[in-house]
């Protein structure tokens, strides 16, 4: 029980420490808010995240094993409410109407709110998975078969600590909707590329290539019909790569502008 307690107590102080840390940066001069912008954004981002949500659980577990997970999870929680309660207590002469959470309360419901929101949180391992597999899945697919490599920090970064009047409880959501929404719309932008190069082929339910044309736009602008033939998807495969320019998805603006350059040459 002993060793449990100071586990907690020194994965909470740890977490203090990188809280204090992230915001005492931006004051250090010119270097100190050069490197908060970094940690604002991937891979920076990765590290920042993985100190306060992945190495808190490794350490717990190497130490008291599924026990040690349940209290590392619980002093980020600890932590997490700290931040909040800090933050407002820190603006708590800011305007107080206008908050999205009491806002979203009123309309709904104070406990059917909440509850939803921390609902959301679960999905953070499903997040952290993609983000897995957009850093060590992808990047080999760009030598072996040209598909397009990414900015990923033009994907991957918060930004609404930046946006005026979002404050404690309302911003760190906020900033948790930024990081997924980058990092979901980054694995969907790689998957269209896997999509097309591999399985060129319209589904059979008109309904299910309703639901996905908006995320993969090759699905009715290229891809075979459902009742075609394998010779017309090898026909597609062959119009569409060469083996030699990248491998994107069709209608990805690196072929417009291969395109364009061709016809200028012309």
């Amino acid at each position: 029980m002993e060793l449990n307690l100071k586990l907690y107590l020194y994965l909470c102080i740890a977490l203090l420490a990188g809280v204090i840390a992230l915001h005492s940066l931006p004051r250090l001069g010119k270097l100190g808010k050069n490197i908060s912008d970094s940690f604002c954004q991937a891979p920076g981002i990765d590290l920042v995240l993985a100190y306060f949500m992945l190495a808190p659980i490794a350490v717990g577990s190497l130490i008291s094993g599924w026990i040690g997970v349940v209290i590392a999870l619980l002093a980020e929680l600890s932590v997490l409410w700290v931040w909040i309660l800090a933050h407002e207590f820190a603006h708590r002469d800011q305007k107080q109407t206008g908050r999205i959470a009491r806002t979203m309360s009123g309309i709904f419901g104070t406990w059917r709110n909440h509850v939803a929101i921390w609902i959301t949180a679960l999905a953070i391992p499903v997040f952290w998975a993609v983000r897995f597999a957009e850093l060590a899945v992808y990047p080999p697919l760009t030598k072996l078969i040209g598909l397009p490599k990414y900015q990923t920090e033009d994907w991957v970064n918060v930004s609404r600590h930046k946006f005026e009047g979002l404050v404690g409880y309302d911003l760190i959501w906020c900033l948790y909707c930024d990081w997924m929404t980058g990092v979901w719309s980054l694995g969907t932008e790689m998957l269209r590329n896997v999509e097309s190069f591999w399985c060129p082929i319209r589904f059979y339910s008109d309904k299910k290539c309703e639901n996905c044309q908006q995320d993969f736009p090759d699905l009715d602008n290229g891809w075979v019909a459902a009742d075609g033939t394998m010779e017309d998807v090898a026909d597609v495969l062959q119009s569409k790569y060469d083996g030699e320019n990248d491998s994107s998805w069709f209608g990805h603006p690196c072929r417009q502008q291969t395109a364009q350059e061709s016809k200028t040459e012309v």
